[in-house]
């Protein structure tokens, strides 16, 4: 990874990482690294994996959400939170809230996870159902906010949230030093850009890769044209990497990711049951999309000590992508 001179000027700062670990470091799991030998000797290269697919709610989304949470004034908390999400953030915000016994309210798309429906209900938060696009889900969350006066936490496009999902990154580094590279899904680009702002300041030599469906390659795109390019109408089975990046994470990764994979369908299914059969752990098909990009792209992934960040494990068990 190239850090300008600039780096520090960026935010989120190391400082408010640092804070940000400090503040969820009780709240949230210290998820392990697991290695697979078979998996190494496959692709040729020694992998590690950060397995947020084992953090509480099933995804890297509760240290974005708890880092916001956790910094509320006790008059915002109690007007309580809400967001939009099609499902991870829905549930890691919600889970927060219940610890903090706080009211959520969460939008979330009609055609949504049932899985991780059930989840956010399961936790307390009542759910706004929507049309299934962008305009929907913001139109009606104004109407939420309006309505109940509530604390919007938003699912990515935040430096609170973006420190919180560094945090994946500051503990992988502790776990594994000396990574070649590092690969992480990319949506919204909350993850991709923690990653590498943690990677700036404490594993500068560390190449950050973003990995994304091809039927949802609005990150690619982006950073090949050097300018933000939203996603229209994404159509993949990584149900979590539908989000279009926001005005917040996109500089960062184009600045400080060293560059973008797109992957297809059949990869993400494929490298989805490796993990299952392979680590025998759960993770959901965004979490299996590094894997694919190496599959597919092994020459694009520079160096042979590769992480890579399974970011969550929440699947409908009825519809796994190998019974279609």
């Amino acid at each position: 990874m190239e850090v300008g001179s600039d780096s520090t000027m960026i935010r989120p700062t190391f400082q408010e990482i640092q804070d940000a670990y400090e503040r969820i470091s009780t709240i949230v799991h210290w998820t392990p690294v697991l290695r697979n030998r078979n998996l190494n000797r496959l692709l040729g290269k020694d992998l590690y994996f950060k397995c947020e697919n084992f953090q509480k709610c099933g995804a890297f989304k509760f240290r974005g959400a708890t880092n916001v949470v956790m910094n509320l004034s006790d008059e915002e908390l109690s007007r309580g939170v809400a967001t939009h999400s099609s499902g991870n953030h829905a549930g890691a915000l919600a889970a927060i809230a219940e610890i903090r016994d706080i009211r959520a309210t969460v939008v979330m798309p009609e055609n949504a996870s049932r899985v991780k429906v059930n989840a956010v209900r399961e936790y307390g938060a009542e759910i706004r159902f929507c049309a299934s696009n962008t305009l929907a889900r913001e139109t009606c969350l104004e109407g939420v906010l309006k309505e109940t006066g509530a604390v919007f936490v938003p699912p990515y496009n935040d430096y609170r949230i973006i420190a919180g999902q560094a945090t994946v990154m500051l503990e992988f580094i502790e776990q594994v030093g000396g990574l070649d590279t590092v690969v992480a899904p990319v949506g919204g680009g909350g993850l991709l850009s923690g990653t590498a702002r943690a990677c700036a300041f404490q594993s500068p030599e560390t190449s950050v890769i973003g990995a994304e469906p091809k039927g949802a390659d609005d990150a690619m795109r982006s950073f090949t044209a050097k300018r933000l390019i939203p996603m229209v109408s994404p159509v993949t089975i990584a149900d979590g990497l539908l989000t279009s990046l926001g005005e917040k994470t996109f500089p960062i990764i184009l600045s400080q990711v060293d560059g973008i994979i797109t992957v297809k369908e059949d990869s993400i299914i494929h490298a989805m049951r490796l993990v299952w059969e392979r680590l025998k752990i759960i993770v959901e098909p965004s979490a299996a999309v590094p894997l694919a990009a190496i599959l597919e792209n092994p020459q694009s992934v520079p160096g042979s000590k590769v992480g890579i960040i399974l970011s969550g494990g929440n699947v409908d068990l009825n519809h796994l992508p190998w019974k279609c």
